[in-house]
């Protein structure tokens, strides 16, 4: 990935590494998000030719992510780590997602609570072909360290 590129990603996420699965980020506004990725060879759940199709809610959740950095960014706030609290439903019409596809990766906030809880209406998609969607639910605290108990004495 060309590094321009992946600073600019990394500007909105915290995600790092081999743990940073979107390419770019398309548009991000007070709605929602678009990002683009790549399911690559040297993804951390590659597993022979391709990714589990269900790993499309972290690259869903992964967009959340890119949504709540720009608006924390805009606010004129640090990006600080979300947490995935999962789904009702997820529905993927695709067991497996192949090497080399190029997924486009939609997040439309439905709701996002002061108290740091939101509910995104996600869809991945192969060119115009929805191939997963679902209702996904996120938590950010206002202090991340203090909520996984990472607090200093």
């Amino acid at each position: 990935m060309n590094p321009a590129v992946r600073a600019a990603v990394e500007r909105l996420v915290p995600h790092r590494g081999g743990m940073l699965w979107l390419e770019r980020v398309l548009e991000c506004d007070d709605e929602g998000a678009v990002a683009e990725a790549v399911v690559r060879d040297d993804h951390p759940l590659a597993d022979g030719d391709a990714v589990p199709g269900w790993a499309g809610i972290e690259y869903m959740a992964q967009c959340i992510a890119a949504w709540a950095g720009g608006q924390a960014l805009a606010r004129g706030e640090a990006i600080k780590p979300g947490f995935l609290l999962g789904t009702r439903k997820y529905t993927c019409h695709r067991a497996r997602l192949a090497f080399g596809l190029r997924l486009r990766i939609e997040a439309r906030c439905e709701l996002m609570g002061e108290n740091g809880l939101g509910l995104f209406a996600c869809r991945l998609l192969d060119g115009d072909e929805e191939i997963a969607a679902a209702n996904v639910s996120v938590f950010e605290p206002p202090d991340a360290d203090a909520y996984l108990g990472n607090t200093q004495q």
